[in-house]
């Protein structure tokens, strides 16, 4: 299993995905192609036996505007702050490998590389632990509280330093 590079044509593996792994947060195919054209380098595949397994979206963002769920974009930001991760999702066959962790390491460089110092995203429901697991706290801000309801009650708005 690697993490490599997404392209044009593992956008419908990657909705297939989403919609298994997230089947109660739906987003529609248009908001990963909009990630893949805005921000490709932030967008990877976990391949596993030639087949995609996984994916991980993230893009330069504003650690105070969180996306809401199934948003679309249009531009990114000119003065960036963070790096969002929009989501790392991954077939049930293929947790429990270090997937994730590897994931987050290359998005972390990534940031590095962007000069962006931290990492956000918003933490749907039961995934807080694996988050902070990850060395993401949780930030509290109640201007947030209507976005974060797009995601599902008990989500929350989540950082770390990029680098550690």
């Amino acid at each position: 299993m690697a993490w490599r590079a997404m392209r044009q044509e593992d956008l419908a593996q990657a909705c297939a995905i989403a919609d298994e792994v997230h089947a109660a947060y739906p987003e529609d195919p248009e908001v990963f192609a909009e990630r893949l054209a805005l921000y490709p380098g932030g967008c990877l595949v976990l391949e596993s036996g030639g087949r995609v397994a996984g994916y991980a979206l993230a893009h330069p963002w504003m650690r105070a505007a969180p996306p809401a769920l199934n948003a679309r974009l249009a531009t990114l930001p000119a003065r960036a702050d963070c790096l969002h991760v929009h989501d790392i999702a991954i077939l049930p066959s293929a947790r429990r490998r270090g997937a994730a962790r590897a994931a987050l390491q290359e998005l972390a460089a990534l940031a590095a590389r962007e000069a962006l110092p931290i990492l956000a995203l918003v933490a749907i429901p039961g995934t807080r632990a694996f988050w902070r697991g990850q060395g993401f706290a949780v930030v509290e801000r109640p201007a947030l509280a209507a976005k974060l309801a797009s995601y599902g009650t008990g989500a929350r708005f989540m950082e770390r330093p990029a680098r550690r």
